[in-house]
C-alpha cells in the first residue's frame, strides 16, 4: 500500500461512519414508523446496495432491528443503551429535576429540560400533568429549535454567527402557526431577549402552547425550563402564573447548578 492511498483510506471511513450516524438519526426520527429499504435509501441519498449492507450490519449489532421478513427497518435496543448512558452520565439532571416536580407539584402542568443540539432542542427531561395524559414520552425527542419555546429562549441569548449556526436556511412549517421567514424570527428572539422568557402559540404542536425561560449557569444558555399547557385552559392569570413560578425555579437551578458548571469542561464559558 503507498502512503498516497492512506488519506483517501481514511476519508473512506469517515464517510462510512457519518452514512451510519444519518441512517440511525433516520430511524430515530421515524418513532414507530419502520421504514423500508427503499425509503431509507431514497432519504439518505445512499445506493441501495449500500443501505442494505450497512443495515444488516446494523441489524446483527443490534443498532437497528427488522421484522420477521426483513423488509422493515427500526431503530435498535442498543440506541436506547447509549441513550439512556448519556442520561445516566449528565451531571446535571440529577440536580434539575427536582425543581421540574415542584413545578408540577405547584401548578400541575406538564414541564420540560430541553438541551440546544445544532438546530434542535433535545428533552432531556419532562415531568407529566396528572390533569391528561400524553400518548408518547419526550425525553429523547428532537424538534426545531426555532418552532420551541425553548429552542427560542435559547436562540435568543446568541447573536450573529452563533445564532445563525442554530437556525437552518429553511425554517419548515410544523403547524399554521410556525414562523418560516428568518426576519421575523429574529424580531420575535429580539422580544424574547426583552421579556426574559419565550412563547410558542401553538407554532409545534396544535393546541398546546408553551412557555420558556433558559438556566444561565453557562453563557450562553445551552439549557431552558418550560410549560406546555392546553390552550383550551389557559387564562391570563394563568399564564403570569406560570411565567413567574419558571422565572423563580430558573433562578434557582441556574444558582444550584453554576458552581458545578462553572468547573465543566462540556460548559465553562
Amino acid at each position: 500500500m503507498t502512503e498516497d492511498a492512506t488519506p483517501d483510506i481514511a476519508v473512506r471511513k469517515v464517510k462510512s461512519a457519518v452514512r451510519t450516524v444519518e441512517l440511525l438519526e433516520y430511524l430515530a426520527e421515524r418513532h414507530d414508523d419502520p421504514a423500508r429499504l427503499r425509503e431509507i435509501s431514497d432519504a439518505l441519498g445512499m445506493p441501495r446496495s449500500s443501505a442494505h449492507a450497512l443495515l444488516r450490519t446494523l441489524v446483527g449489532e443490534g443498532w437497528v432491528r427488522s421484522d420477521p421478513t426483513g423488509t422493515l427497518y427500526g431503530i435498535g435496543i442498543r440506541a436506547l443503551l447509549v441513550g439512556t448512558s448519556y442520561l445516566d452520565s449528565d451531571p446535571y439532571l440529577p440536580l434539575i429535576t427536582p425543581f421540574l416536580e415542584d413545578l408540577r407539584s405547584q401548578l400541575d402542568e406538564t414541564f420540560h429540560l430541553g438541551r440546544l443540539d445544532g438546530t434542535d432542542v433535545v428533552y432531556l427531561a419532562t415531568r407529566e400533568s396528572k390533569q391528561y395524559l400524553r400518548t408518547s414520552n419526550r425525553v429523547g425527542r428532537r424538534l426545531p429549535a426555532y418552532a420551541t419555546s425553548l429552542g427560542k429562549v435559547l436562540l435568543a441569548e446568541r447573536f450573529g454567527t452563533d445564532r445563525d449556526e442554530h437556525i437552518p436556511s429553511a425554517l419548515k412549517r410544523l403547524t399554521p402557526q410556525t414562523i418560516t421567514d428568518r426576519a421575523a424570527l429574529d424580531r420575535a428572539l429580539d422580544e424574547v431577549r426583552v421579556r426574559g422568557y419565550a412563547r410558542d402559540d401553538e407554532e409545534n404542536t396544535d393546541g398546546l402552547r408553551c412557555f420558556a425561560v433558559p438556566l444561565r449557569y453557562c453563557r450562553p444558555a445551552q439549557d431552558a425550563i418550560s410549560a406546555s399547557v392546553p390552550v383550551d385552559r389557559l387564562t391570563p392569570q394563568r399564564e403570569r402564573d406560570i411565567v413567574d413560578a419558571l422565572r423563580t425555579i430558573g433562578d434557582k437551578v441556574s444558582r444550584v447548578v453554576r458552581p458545578l458548571a462553572s468547573g465543566d469542561r462540556w460548559f465553562a464559558s
